[in-house]
């Protein structure tokens, strides 16, 4: 991806919404605002919300901030039961929530809105506006033409207002099956704008809906039951994706027709476009039902159920918007600058704890067969507040097996048969031996002889120790299970070949270890509780199947960008 497409850093400075607030302000000074700003976020209840979501949530919500007495609504468009399900209208009140935003007395739903919406609809066809067309949908496809080539009129665009009035109200008893008639808007088939093409704006549907039951079979397209939904509720200001800059000639088109007095604005805004990453909800949809996720909620989705499961936190993803801005531009984010205010988020306030993810076996011979003891660690390196924990110490350890070497490399710290090495807050041991299967040959515990004077991991002359490990005591370790996640997809743009989408997830942004030990301050932390296992990275809790005594923690972040410098090193 070219470098001037992929936003690789941004200040909060970057993060202006000023063409936005500039157009409201206009609008407030020019009396086009009767009362207050209102927005909304009017999200379909047909899947779980993204990342992408998250920005035009923050915008939506964030921006009535600054004008006294606004509000921003939460509507859902609930205007396809085929593909919309209560379960999904609470995991996104779910999602605002903990992004930390409110939506005052209750959602709204499209769904509120089908009496009046379906009374719009018979008076565009009273004014001539609007008629009922009785092609099947393939030829209402094929005859509103090309992008070089004008539509063709519908034979029933002739239609008379009584006859279309008749039709629509028989559409709406059910007396028609799917597909036999709908309402078109009366508009112009040679238009330029595709969207004003005699759009569809009421289509029969005989699927009960998850709240209005059967009540009705004949629902409103989105373009109408956007702009009307807006119009009663109030709305000032739609914020909205670029792509429905081409649909807001038909936006305007309603109201017009209609004669809503205020009309509401639309102004577009760049969506976000995240690199390792699917934007699209239909797309997600078919990783989730054919298998290849673990579900909406899976810690390598760019949901914000994903994302809140993995353990970001809603103050990173806040940053995370304001960071990259709002513009009409719309290229790339690169995931590096969400990990990064993952990091900055959770470093300053997130205890520490050691784990050990491979375990390979420490025997220290000079320290009692039955010994114990115990040493101070603190919970944060820079916050006393949080106190400290006590790390049970004995003869046999583990460490991470990635911290030991026979033959190492020259600028290799860790254990090595004669090196010695700083265990962490404990004390000095120098590698002294190895223990091998007697079959494989393969090493299967490393010895090792401790300075008593070292206590701490303090060398008690002076001496220059480079190398730190962090350990678990073998004794009363807890086992763990540790899942390390990583970026769905290899290629920083999936989204070019969604044909075979599930072939191009990165077989290693998942790595389950089942053998992992954290030391036993971690045994009974609830699920969702987040720590810095020393050395390694962040990890949290797992909020579905961690249970105390029996852990579960998922990586959130490493400690550091490894992704770019593997790529590099791939390269």
């Amino acid at each position: 991806m070219a470098e001037s497409k992929v936003a690789r850093a941004a200040s909060p400075d970057a993060a202006s919404t000023s063409f936005i607030r500039h157009a409201i302000d206009a609008d407030i000074a020019a009396g086009k605002v009767p009362h207050t700003v209102v927005t909304r976020f009017p999200p379909e209840p047909n899947g779980y919300l993204h990342i992408g979501h998250a920005k035009s949530i923050c915008l939506n919500f964030g921006i009535v901030r600054d004008y006294p007495g606004a509000l921003c609504r939460l509507r859902f468009d609930d205007t396809n039961p085929t593909k919309e399900r209560a379960d999904f209208m609470e995991t996104i009140q779910t999602d605002v929530r903990w992004l930390g935003f409110d939506w005052g007395d209750r959602p709204r739903h499209a769904s509120d809105y089908f009496e009046p919406l379906y009374d719009y609809a018979v008076r565009l066809i009273e004014t001539g506006n609007a008629y009922v067309c009785s092609l099947p949908p393939e030829e209402i496809r094929a005859g509103r033409g090309t992008l070089t080539e004008p539509g063709r009129d519908s034979p029933y665009r002739s239609r008379s207002v009584e006859e279309s009035f008749d039709l629509f109200a028989r559409m709406r008893a059910g007396e028609f099956e799917e597909g036999a008639h709908v309402l078109r808007a009366k508009i112009d088939m040679a238009s330029p704008n595709m969207n004003l093409r005699d759009p569809v704006i009421y289509r029969i549907m005989h699927t009960p809906h998850p709240l209005t039951g059967t009540a009705w079979c004949v629902y409103p397209m989105y373009d109408f039951a956007q702009a009307l939904s807006d119009a009663i509720e109030g709305v000032t200001h739609s914020l909205c994706t670029l792509e429905f800059e081409d649909h807001r000639p038909l936006y305007e088109w309603f109201l017009e027709k209609l004669e809503i007095p205020s009309p509401p604005r639309q102004i577009e805004f760049g969506r976000l476009n995240l690199t390792h990453t699917i934007m699209s909800k239909r797309h997600l949809t078919r990783l989730v039902d054919g298998g290849d996720v673990n579900g909406w909620d899976d810690p390598r989705m760019p949901t914000i159920a994903g994302m809140r499961r993995r353990g970001f936190t809603p103050e990173a993803l806040r940053d995370f918007c304001e960071r990259i801005g709002v513009t009409k531009n719309e290229g790339a984010v690169e995931f590096e600058l969400l990990e990064n205010c993952v990091r900055a988020d959770l470093e300053s306030r997130t205890r520490r704890a050691m784990a050990v993810l491979r375990p390979l076996k420490l025997v220290i011979e000079n320290y009692p067969e039955e010994g114990a003891e115990t040493f101070e660690a603190p919970n944060h390196p820079a916050d006393p507040t949080l106190g400290t924990r006590e790390v049970p110490f004995s003869r046999e350890l583990f460490i991470d097996r990635d911290d030991f070497m026979e033959d190492p490399p020259r600028k290799f710290f860790r254990f090595a048969p004669g090196r010695e090495v700083r265990l962490r807050y404990a004390c000095l041991v120098t590698c002294t031996g190895v223990d091998r299967d007697p079959r494989t040959g393969a090493v299967i515990a490393i010895r090792g002889r401790f300075d008593p004077d070292s206590r701490g991991g303090r060398a008690p002359d002076g001496r220059k120790v480079r190398g730190t490990v962090h350990w678990v005591c073998a004794r009363r370790c807890v086992r763990a299970t540790v899942r390390l996640y990583d970026r769905l997809f290899r290629d920083a743009a999936p989204g070019r070949n969604v044909e075979r989408l599930a072939d191009r997830i990165d077989p290693d942004s998942l790595e389950v270890l089942e053998s992992a030990v954290v030391e036993p301050s971690l045994a009974l932390v609830p699920p969702g509780e987040r720590f810095q296992f020393e050395r390694l990275g962040y990890f949290t809790a797992d909020a579905r199947d961690h249970e105390p005594g029996a852990p579960v923690f998922n990586r959130t972040v490493t400690l550091r960008d490894t992704w770019s410098r593997r790529q590099g090193r791939e390269g």
